[in-house]
């Protein structure tokens, strides 16, 4: 009997030490003592940028609370706003850029622009077209309503009020005026103002007995004395002493440059 009993244990110890093993390799996995890593919020940079806007002087946005009446959700969504785990869709980006006095390309992507166009002064557009006419019809002794009337006209500027109600356009030639204005460059003159009217510095259009077109130079008074001037300081002719048989055209009031 003692020896059938031997011969048991004698078959089950192999058994057991056999399977012990399997449990140290497969089930029991080494535990380390490591912390786990916490991922950065995935909105961090607009959360940063949102809350550098709400702590700015004269905000107004300071709180969670009014972030959340800003943009008509609940407080837990305007908290994770705050937080980068959540971020505005385009329209509420929108109205919270509004509110901030920014633009939405800074809030959403910090970017930045310098504001170098004022959008409240847009250039008005009322008005007639301005005719474009050549040098020789500047020139001509024709009133420049006769000129207008008998001219076929091939281009037409933007309106400008500043050039009355009988002004025109000149294409810019040559280089004399460089590098203020170039060659194709439009101008708009305005034919109503009077010689008294002008002023050393003043750009002029000058016709000239004997000559075919008229000129483009800025103008020199002294005394009663009157000179042309280009505004090329590399032109040949500096000074132009104009003569009795020189009259005035039309005072140059803009610039028009295609781009």
């Amino acid at each position: 009997m003692l020896n059938s009993l031997l011969k048991v244990e004698d078959n089950i110890l192999p058994k057991i030490e056999l399977v012990q093993p399997k449990i140290q390799d497969k089930i029991l996995p080494t535990v380390e003592n490591r912390t786990p890593l916490m991922s950065e919020p995935k909105y961090l940079d607009f959360s940063l940028r949102l809350k550098e806007l709400m702590d700015r002087d004269g905000s107004e946005i300071k709180t969670v609370n009014q972030l959340k009446d800003a943009l008509g959700v609940t407080y837990e969504m305007a908290r994770r706003y705050t937080l980068g785990t959540a971020k505005p869709r385009e329209e509420k980006l929108k109205v919270l850029a509004d509110v901030l006095h920014v633009d939405i390309s800074y809030l959403d992507h910090g970017i930045k622009f310098d504001n170098n166009v004022d959008l409240s002064q847009k250039i008005p557009l009322e008005g007639r077209p301005i005719p474009v006419i050549s040098w020789v019809a500047a020139g001509s002794l024709s009133s420049i309503e006769t000129v207008l009337r008998d001219t076929e006209i091939d281009e037409w500027l933007p309106p400008n009020k500043d050039c009355g109600k009988s002004g025109y356009g000149l294409k810019v030639t040559g280089m004399s005026m460089s590098p203020f204005f170039l060659p194709d460059d439009r101008i708009y003159v305005n034919p109503e103002v009077q010689t008294f009217d002008l002023q050393t510095g003043d750009l002029v259009i000058i016709a000239c007995y004997g000559e075919t077109e008229a000129t483009f130079k800025k103008l020199i008074i002294e005394g009663d004395n009157k000179y042309l001037q280009p505004l090329n300081p590399n032109w040949p002719e500096q000074i132009i002493k104009l003569s009795e048989d020189c009259r005035l055209v039309g005072k140059v009031v803009g610039l028009y440059r295609k781009i």
